[in-house]
C-alpha cells in the first residue's frame, strides 16, 4: 500500500500554517488617544510590543484562559472577559474594537487619554503661581501615567459590565422567586434553576476577576511591574514626555482616590519601592468587584429557600398521605 495517501501535501501545510496565523482585528490607541483598526497576525503584536509568544497566548481568545493582568518589562497584558488588550508606557493595543461590548471602551480610552493641559496652560498656571494666584481646581487633575489611565478605563469598564449582568439577573430573579412562593410548580422551580445556573456561571466570572485583583494586591513585586514609565524613565533620564502628557483628567473612582496620594510623583523620580498609587487603583475597583459577588451570594441564597421549601412540602405530602406512597 503507498504511504502517498498519508502525506499532508505541502500546500495544505502552508494553507494550514496560514490559518493559524490569521490576522486579528486591533485598534492602537496613542497617548492623544487617536485611534487606527489594525490587521495583525501574532508575529506583527509580539514585534510592535515586544512581548513572547507565551504572553499574547493569555489574550488568544481560543484558549480561554482566566481573567489575567500581567506586568512585563515594556507591556501590561490584559485578559479580562472581552477586554483583551496590551498596553505599553505610550499606546494601548485593544483587540476585536468592532465587538458591540468593546465599543464603548474604546471610546472611552479615546476620551481619557486624550491630553486636557496644553503646554500654554501649564505656562499660564506657572504664571499664577509666580504672581501668589492658586488654581483651586489643582487638586481634581490626575497625575497618573499613561498605563495607569488606560488601565483604570479596563478596570472600569470590567467592573461596570459585571455589576450590569448582575442587576439583570436580580431583577429577573426577584418576580420569579414570588411566583414560586405563590405556587410552587415544576414549572416555576425549573424557572428558578435556570436563573441559578446562570448565577453560578456569573459567580464564577466575577470571583475570577476578584481572584486576580486579590492576587497582585498581594504581591508588591507584581504591582511594581505594571509601573512602564517609570522603568521607561530609569532606562533613559532623558525622555520624550511633555508636561502635557503627565497631567490628563479622569474623573473615575480610581483616579479620584489615587489624587490623594499624589504617588505619581514617585513614579517619574524612579521610587521602584512606591507601589501606593497602583495599589489604591486597584484597591479601589476590588471593592467594587467583592460588592458584585456579595450581591450575587445574596441573591443565589435567596433563591435556595424556595427550593428547600419545595422539598419539606414534598416530605410532609409523601409521609403524611398513605395514598401518596
Amino acid at each position: 500500500m503507498s504511504l502517498d495517501r498519508y502525506i499532508v501535501p505541502e500546500d495544505s501545510q502552508a494553507a494550514l500554517k496560514k490559518k493559524l496565523s490569521i490576522p486579528r482585528s486591533w485598534i492602537l490607541l496613542d497617548s492623544n488617544g487617536d485611534g487606527t483598526i489594525v490587521d495583525a497576525d501574532k508575529q506583527a503584536i509580539m514585534n510592535q510590543v515586544q512581548l513572547h509568544a507565551r504572553d499574547l497566548r493569555i489574550i488568544d481568545p481560543l484558549l480561554m484562559y482566566p481573567s489575567t493582568i500581567l506586568g512585563r518589562e515594556k507591556a501590561i497584558v490584559l485578559n479580562l472577559e472581552h477586554i483583551k488588550a496590551i498596553i505599553t508606557a505610550e499606546k494601548v493595543l485593544l483587540r476585536d474594537p468592532l465587538d458591540d461590548n468593546v465599543i464603548p471602551i474604546v471610546e472611552e480610552l479615546r476620551r481619557r487619554l486624550q491630553p486636557v493641559i496644553s503646554s500654554s496652560q501649564v505656562e499660564a498656571d506657572l504664571d499664577e503661581q509666580q504672581n501668589g494666584q492658586t488654581d483651586v481646581d489643582a487638586g481634581e487633575e490626575d497625575e497618573s501615567p499613561f498605563e495607569f489611565r488606560a488601565l483604570e478605563v479596563a478596570l472600569e469598564g470590567i467592573c461596570s459590565f459585571l455589576g450590569a449582568r448582575t442587576t439583570e439577573l436580580e431583577t429577573a430573579a426577584y418576580p420569579t422567586l414570588h411566583e414560586l412562593m405563590s405556587k410552587i410548580s415544576s414549572r416555576n422551580l425549573d424557572r428558578v434553576r435556570k436563573l441559578k445556573s446562570a448565577m453560578t456561571r456569573l459567580t464564577a466570572r466575577v470571583q475570577k476577576v476578584r481572584d486576580e485583583l486579590e492576587q497582585l494586591l498581594d504581591d508588591d513585586d507584581d504591582m511594581a511591574k505594571l509601573y512602564l514609565s517609570r522603568k521607561l524613565v530609569v532606562a533613559s533620564p532623558v525622555s520624550g514626555y511633555g508636561v502635557h502628557n503627565s497631567f490628563p483628567a479622569s474623573p473615575s473612582i480610581g483616579s479620584k482616590i489615587s489624587r490623594a496620594s499624589r504617588a505619581s510623583v514617585a513614579t517619574f523620580r524612579g521610587d521602584e519601592n512606591d507601589v501606593e498609587e497602583v495599589e489604591m487603583l486597584l484597591e479601589a475597583y476590588y471593592m467594587q468587584i467583592d460588592g458584585t459577588l456579595n450581591k450575587l451570594t445574596a441573591v443565589r441564597s435567596t433563591m435556595q429557600k424556595p427550593k428547600e421549601s419545595f422539598y419539606m412540602e414534598r416530605f410532609i405530602i409523601t409521609y403524611s398521605d398513605p395514598c401518596s406512597k
